[in-house]
Order: structure tokens, then sequence, then C-alpha cells
């Protein structure tokens, strides 16, 4: 009776039942209760039986299997333990493939993992964009097993007071990738990206240095005049930025508007959460101003505020070049925001968190969330018509300062 090479191709082909069957010398072919075939190979180290995969028969030949078990039954003989010696090896090839695995391909595999969590594909762009723009002309090709604080820090700081919003989310970005590449093994240790008990001993927390590096905004006593002169203006650009002014909205959810999201009769803007920095749907109250602007815009495509091309949104560098030259340069289109939540502030009543609303900022604070299910439409419809009453204040010749530079396309 034969006690090695047990097993024929034939029987392997024809054996069914979920079991093990020997060959001789500790190689079994294991058969699972779900009809897949294996190899495995059994023997005693230090009194403890053990068991080590070969691999799958699909995979691993009969033969194979044999020259597999015959290495491991030398390593035994040697006093090496072949389990622990084919981690080692294991180990060893993922350190050389973390070597070679630079930050820009883990950036690329860590979107292409993600690729269906993205609030919508714009937002997947911008997070590739950022990396490209930012991260990866100074630590892209680099190993990932290599980038420490230090070269974090070499592209995160110089931007870090200049950019405080888009450096935030560069840290971000980079943690996340480094921590996709540790959980696959290709580096190890600490995240060097990280801002709590980290980067935050050796950079200034982003609120204060946005305190001092804002967007520009123009006062808010000086609107009425700006608005006065804005509707002077025939672009659609000037149409576009005064409805972002009314509504206390972003350049984006302006110039992506399509006619599919108002309801002109109920007075309604709703901006789906596709569209939304927060991903949430979101009611914008129309004052008679803003209905006004709709009205008066030609309804030519899906788009409200048009481009060159009617089935082009209008490009958002349009508003901005309408804004560039007032008060001798330097506002923004989002400054419009900060100007309307001054003015909330000096001038109105309303509580914070309806005006916060109004902004379509995201309340952060649990009791304070817990407290405002609704989104508190009526008291913004009256806020915003308030606003717009105060955009429309007649302002006397010597407050009518603001003026635009010269323009000669929309």
């Amino acid at each position: 009776m034969r006690k090695s090479n047990k097993l024929t191709p034939l029987a392997i082909k024809s054996a069914k039942k979920p079991g093990l069957y020997g060959d001789g010398n500790g190689l079994y072919l294991q058969i699972s209760k779900f009809g897949t075939k294996a190899w495995l190979f059994r023997f005693m180290r230090d009194g403890s039986a053990r068991k080590m995969g070969l691999g799958p028969l699909h995979t691993v030949s009969l033969a194979d299997a044999r020259q597999r078990a015959a290495d491991a039954r030398r390593k035994l003989l040697d006093g090496i333990d072949p389990i622990a010696h084919r981690d080692t090896q294991r180990a060893a090839a993922k350190l050389e493939a973390a070597k070679a695995m630079t930050f820009e391909q883990c950036a690329e595999k860590y979107l292409a993992a993600h690729s269906g969590s993205w609030r919508n594909e714009k937002h997947r762009a911008q997070w590739g964009s950022t990396l490209k723009t930012y991260v990866h002309p100074i630590i892209g090709a680099l190993p990932v097993a290599a980038i420490d604080t230090g070269l974090v820090l070499k592209v995160i700081e110089p931007i870090w007071n200049e950019k405080p919003d888009t450096a935030g989310r560069v840290r971000g970005r980079i943690e996340a990738v480094l921590s996709w590449a540790t959980v696959r093994e290709y580096r190890t240790g600490d995240n060097p990206a990280r801002w709590r008990g980290h980067l935050d001993n050796v950079l200034p927390k982003l609120s204060k240095v946005r305190a001092v590096n804002h967007h520009a905004a123009l006062p808010y006593v000086e609107i009425p005049a700006f608005m006065a002169m804005l509707r002077d203006q025939k672009f659609v650009s000037a149409r576009a930025l005064e409805f972002v002014i009314l509504t206390a909205t972003r350049t984006s959810e302006v110039i992506g508007a399509e006619w599919s999201e108002f309801d002109l009769v109920s007075k309604i803007w709703t901006i789906p959460g596709a569209r939304m920095k927060s991903g949430k749907d979101h009611r914008v109250p129309l004052s008679d101003r803003a209905l006004a602007i709709l009205e008066a815009v030609p309804r030519e495509g899906k788009f409200v505020f048009a481009g060159r091309k009617k089935d082009k949104p209008l490009s958002s560098m349009a508003m901005l070049e309408l804004v560039r030259g007032v008060n001798g340069g330097g506002l923004t289109v989002h400054g419009f925001r900060s100007t309307f939540r001054d003015w909330a502030a000096d001038r109105t009543s309303y509580a914070n968190h309806v005006v916060e609303m109004a902004l379509a900022h995201t309340v952060k604070d649990a009791v304070e969330k817990a407290y405002r299910r609704g989104d508190l439409f009526e008291k913004r419809a009256r806020l915003m018509a308030e606003w717009a009453g105060f955009c429309e204040t007649p302002m006397s010749p010597a407050e009518n300062v603001v003026s635009l530079r010269g323009r000669t396309d929309a």
C-alpha cells in the first residue's frame, strides 16, 4: 500500500464529498461544504498540529502541490517553520511593492475605490484637481511609504495662510490617501497629515487664519448704490450677480440653476442636494425683485443664466469680472454672502440660526440641530424680502460712489 502519491487526477476530479483526501506525507486535498477544492499541508511542530494552505486546485496542480509540500517538509527538517517563512516572504514582497507605489498611484486607487461615494462627478473632479494642482507636483512621485510630516508641511504650509479653505481640503485629502495606503499595507506608522495632536501643534487653526484672510466683501452700506449701478448693466452676468446677492447663494448654485428648479407661483427655488455643499436640498425664498429678474431672463435652454452657448451655463468667471474693479479691486462674488451676514447682524433682529440657514450653512451643534428640524422657510422669506428692500434703498448722490470698470462682453 502506497504511503505517498495516493491521489490520481481522476480521483481528484471524481471527489465530491466535503472532507480531506490524503495524498501522503502530510498533503491533503480539501473539499469545502461549498464544493471548492484546495490543497492543505498538515504537520506537527513543537507538539502542536499545524495546517498550511498551499493554494486552490484550479491554480495549483497535483504536481505543484506535491512540490510545495516537499519544500515545506525540507524546511521543517532544517528547523524552519514553513508558515512563518512564507509570511516573512509575503511581508517582504509587500514592502517592496510599497516602495514602488507612489503617492500619486495611491491617490488614483483611492479615487477609484471611492468613486461611488461622491455627491456628483464635479466633486470627484475637484478632489482629483486639488491633488493634481497642489500635491502631486511636490510628493506625487515619491514612495507613499516615505511620506512624512516634513513633506506634508512642504505641501500645505505655502498655502495655509494664503488659501486657508483650500489648504484645509488639501490636508484632509492627503490624510485620506495616506490612511487608505496604511490599511492596504503600503505604509506603516501614524498618519503624518492628521490634524489633532499633530499638525495642530505647528500650524494655526484655520478659523484664526480665515478671520484675517476672508473673502473680500463690500460694506453693506454700499450695497444699494452697487445694486442700482448693476441694474443699469445689460449683461447676463449682471443679472446673475444681482440674483446671487438677492438670494445670498453661491456662484456655483446660481450659474448651474435650471428652470425646472423654480416654482415661480410659490416663489420658491429648490436647489438639489447634488449641487449643494451640504449635499441636501435647499429651498430658497424668492423676493419680488428676484422674481422680476427670472421673469426678464430669456428662456433659452435649461439653464436660467446661460453662457454664449445656450446649452451651457454662464462661466464662473463672468460675475467675478464684474466686481474686480469695485472699490479698488479685491472683491469676490462669495464676499457678498458676508455682506448679507453683516447686514443681518447689524440691521435686523433675526436669530443667528435663521441667518445661517438662509446661507445654507450646516448646523454643527447637536443641541441646536435637535431643535431645528424644519427649514424656517417663512422666517427666511421675510428676511430675504427685507434684504431685497434694503438693496433697493434710494441713495443720495453723495452716497452713490460705486462704479464698475468698462465691460465689452457678457
